[in-house]
């Protein structure tokens, strides 16, 4: 009967934090930051630049491989290769980019399974206002993955990792 509530809550909870997550819908924005990672997050990101959601928008693409600026004509493209390639040195490299530039709101997209882990590490480095939306969802085969990458990094970000 234990394992039968504990196997329960743990399912609520990972279908809460990375299945179903919090996302936000998109507002007007200082600019629009994309993650790198599997999805349709550069679609999602330009997408939002062209409807007019910020003026300026930066993609994270490690060895600054798909960045166009072509591609997102009504907005200023920045892209840039984060250190260290993780969530943690994306939240860095965007907390500098809104402190040269003055940004206060910044509209995020990242794939709906990070979207809890990017928040975390995201708030510990900027401190103005974050939106996050997601793109998804994956297909059925990448879920066990996904979902077991994304309990180890959580705890990885909630234990060892608590600063920016």
């Amino acid at each position: 009967m234990l394992f039968a509530v504990f196997l329960a809550g743990f399912t609520a909870l990972t279908l809460r934090l990375f299945v179903f997550p919090a996302a936000d819908v998109p507002v007007q924005a200082d600019a629009i930051v994309m993650l790198a990672g599997p999805g349709d997050r550069t679609g999602k990101a330009i997408e939002l630049a062209r409807t007019g959601y910020a003026p300026v928008l930066v993609m994270s693409t490690p060895g600054t491989r798909g960045c166009s600026a072509h591609e997102a004509p009504k907005a200023e493209v920045i892209c840039f290769s984060p250190h260290p390639v993780t969530t943690r040195g994306e939240a860095r490299a965007a907390a500098e980019l809104a402190a040269r530039h003055g940004w206060t709101r910044i509209l995020f997209v990242t794939g709906r399974a990070q979207d809890t882990r990017a928040r975390i590490r995201i708030s510990r480095c900027f401190h103005g206002d974050l939106r996050v939306t997601v793109v998804g969802p994956r297909r059925l085969r990448e879920w066990p993955y996904a979902i077991a990458y994304e309990w180890g990094a959580l705890a990885k970000a909630l234990i060892w990792q608590r600063s920016c």
